[in-house]
């Protein structure tokens, strides 16, 4: 690395979300049971760490990740091609929205569910349940991560958000469940992410950077980054730690 170059982007994050490695590997083996998946469909995949390892878990079936950030998608490709899996998966570049991929055994749609419709917060988790409903197979499964108000935010946290974060804007971890039930679907797992679990996230989110930061004060776009990361951590430090949940719904479309 020289004074050139740009800064690294997320190369600590092993999945984009708040998701232990115990976490995962719990359920991947569950959605492995009662019926093992033929086919898998990822909504809003980034590089799909997650459904190369159920693919791995899971012999003979095929996945499609699909994603606007071709930068994430070649490192899916990459891995994928790395660990054997080349021919079992497609990563392809275009929009959830109304998308033709599926119906497919299981459907993954980990912190994306703003992928399936241009519909806005907190609308867009009611259309895009039914999004999930269409491209679910029947039998198949669904696992869901979706953001959840933990307790109601106060004033001083939601500006400390994002511009314009509203208490409006996500439902509290019951709501979100009877949305999905209300959308055609039975609950049959759910769990949340923990305190360490974003902690991790967060941290591996900006880690590289602040070491580029650190190795490069004068670098032309040090500036600009700093700004960028000092920005996103006073969000989640003095706004959403501990306030805004992940909730991992398992489930299963009501025939």
């Amino acid at each position: 690395m020289d004074d050139t170059t740009a800064p690294p982007r997320l190369t600590r994050l092993t999945f984009h979300g708040p998701l232990s490695e115990e976490r995962a590997a719990r359920m991947i083996r569950r959605l492995g049971a009662p019926a093992t998946p033929a086919t898998v469909l990822d909504i809003g995949c980034g590089w799909g760490e997650f459904m190369l390892r159920l693919l791995e878990a899971t012999p003979g079936a095929t996945g499609v990740g699909i994603d606007l950030n071709e930068d994430d998608l070649a490192r899916g490709r990459a891995n994928a091609k790395a660990r054997g899996l080349a021919e079992r998966v497609r990563f392809v570049r275009e929009s959830a929205v109304d998308t033709a991929q599926g119906p497919a055994d299981l459907v993954l749609c980990l912190g994306a569910s703003h992928a399936l419709s241009d519909a806005q917060p907190p609308e867009h988790t009611t259309a895009a349940l039914r999004a999930l409903r269409r491209l679910v197979a029947p039998g198949g499964r669904v696992l869901l991560g979706e953001a959840f108000w933990e307790r109601t935010p106060t004033p001083g946290e939601l500006s400390a958000m994002w511009p314009d974060a509203s208490a409006a804007e996500f439902h509290e971890l019951p709501d979100l469940v009877d949305l999905a039930i209300a959308a055609g679907f039975r609950p049959a797992w759910i769990e949340s992410a923990n305190l360490d679990e974003w902690d991790d996230f967060e941290s591996a989110y900006q880690s590289d950077v602040e070491e580029w930061l650190a190795a490069y004060p004068g670098h032309p776009l040090a500036q600009e980054t700093r700004h960028r990361v000092d920005r996103h951590r006073a969000r989640w430090l003095r706004g959403y730690r501990g306030v805004m949940g992940l909730a991992y719904l398992t489930l299963v479309p009501v025939r």
